[in-house]
C-alpha cells in the first residue's frame, strides 16, 4: 500500500471469483491499518485499524473518502463518505454491486482522524488539537512536579511520622475535598499552615504527594500501596483509591491474601474482596494456609467471617 500522511492507495492486479485478499499494514496517523477485498456475488471492501492496546483503549474516530478506480480507463466508484465514525474491526464494510475486472485501485483519503483524550471529553483531531493538548498537559505536569520537588513558593508544611515536607495548599485543595475543607474553614491547619499526617511514614507521604502533583513513579507506588490506599480513603481522592484497588488485584498470593481480604473489607473494595475469597475458596488455598487462616478468624470482623463461610458453603 502506497501512502502519504493522509492518503493510502492499494493497487490490485486482478481478482478472480470468490477471492479474498488482505493488504499489508500501512501507517496513517497513530494506527496501523488494513484493507481487505472480497469478491463473491458482490465486491466487499473493508477498512479497519490493526488490533493493539491503543486501538482497544482509544479507537480512531475517522472521517474519510474511499473510492475504487479501475485501470487504465479511470472509471471511478465513490462511497458517499464517512464522517466521525469510530472504527474497530467490522465497523466499515462497503458492499459494491459493480464487479470490477482487471486492475483497479482502492483509494482512501483520510479527511480527519480523532481520538478521545485520556481525560475524556470530545474527540480531538490528532493532526491539530490532540498533540497540542498532550504537549500542554505534559508541560503542565512537569511544571507542577517541579513546584513540589524544588519547593517553589510553598505555603504549607505536611508533617509525617518521621519528617515534614513543604507543599502548596492550593494544589492539595484542588485534589482533595478534605484538604479544601481544612483550608477553607477556621481549623488549626489553616491558622498554623501545617497538615499533620501522623499515620504515614515520611517515604509514604512523599509518594502520596508525588501522586497528587502528577509525578507518578511505579516502583514507589507499588512499595506503598496500602499506605496510599489509607490516605486516598482518608482524604477522599477517588482516582488514587481506584488505582490502589486495581493494583492490589494483580498480585494476590498465599502470603498476602488474608491482609488483602481485610483491606478490601475495611475500605469497601468489592472486587478485591471477591478475588480474595475466590482465591481462598474456589482454588482451595484456604487449606494451604490453615494455621494463618485460623488466627485470622480470631480477630476478623464478624460480618467478614460470615461472608467467608457463606462462600465456603456455596462452594461445597
Amino acid at each position: 500500500v502506497e501512502t502519504t500522511p493522509r492518503l493510502a492507495q492499494w493497487r490490485i492486479e486482478t481478482l478472480s471469483s470468490c477471492t479474498y485478499r488482505k493488504s499489508d499494514p500501512f501507517k496513517i496517523g497513530l494506527w496501523n491499518w488494513y484493507l481487505t477485498v472480497e469478491r463473491n456475488k458482490q465486491l466487499f471492501v473493508k477498512l479497519y485499524p490493526e488490533v493493539s492496546t491503543l486501538t482497544r483503549e482509544q479507537p480512531p474516530v475517522a472521517s474519510f473518502i474511499i473510492k475504487l478506480v479501475s485501470s487504465p480507463n479511470r472509471k471511478t466508484i465513490v462511497h458517499p463518505g464517512i464522517s466521525d465514525k469510530q472504527l474497530k474491526n467490522d465497523d466499515f464494510i462497503w458492499a459494491i454491486d459493480t464487479l470490477f475486472t482487471g486492475k483497479f485501485i482502492i483509494d482512501v483519503e483520510f479527511l480527519d482522524l480523532k481520538i478521545v483524550p485520556p481525560s475524556g471529553g470530545e474527540p480531538l483531531s490528532i493532526w491539530t488539537g490532540y498533540h497540542i493538548e498532550r504537549h500542554s498537559l505534559s508541560t503542565a505536569l512537569t511544571s507542577l512536579a517541579r513546584m513540589f520537588s524544588d519547593g517553589i513558593l510553598t505555603d504549607i508544611t505536611v508533617t509525617a511520622t518521621d519528617g515534614s515536607i513543604a507543599a502548596h495548599r492550593a494544589v492539595l485543595a484542588a485534589r482533595s475535598p478534605v484538604f479544601r475543607s481544612m483550608f477553607s474553614h477556621d481549623l488549626k491547619e489553616k491558622s498554623l499552615s501545617t497538615v499533620d499526617i501522623s499515620d504515614m511514614s515520611f517515604d509514604a507521604c512523599r509518594v502520596f504527594l508525588n501522586y497528587i502533583y502528577g509525578d507518578f513513579q511505579a516502583e514507589e507506588f507499588l512499595a506503598h500501596r496500602l499506605a496510599l490506599l489509607r490516605a486516598a480513603d482518608k482524604y477522599d481522592i477517588a482516582d488514587l483509591k481506584e488505582a490502589c484497588h486495581e493494583s492490589l488485584l494483580e498480585d494476590i498470593d498465599a502470603k498476602n491474601v488474608l491482609e488483602r481480604l481485610q483491606t478490601a473489607h475495611l475500605y469497601q473494595l468489592p472486587r478485591l474482596k471477591s478475588s480474595c475469597l475466590r482465591y481462598l475458596v474456589n482454588f482451595g488455598k484456604i487449606y494451604e494456609i490453615r494455621d494463618d487462616f485460623n488466627v485470622f478468624l480470631l480477630n476478623a470482623d464478624r460480618d467478614l467471617i460470615a461472608e467467608i463461610f457463606h462462600e465456603v458453603v456455596a462452594a461445597w
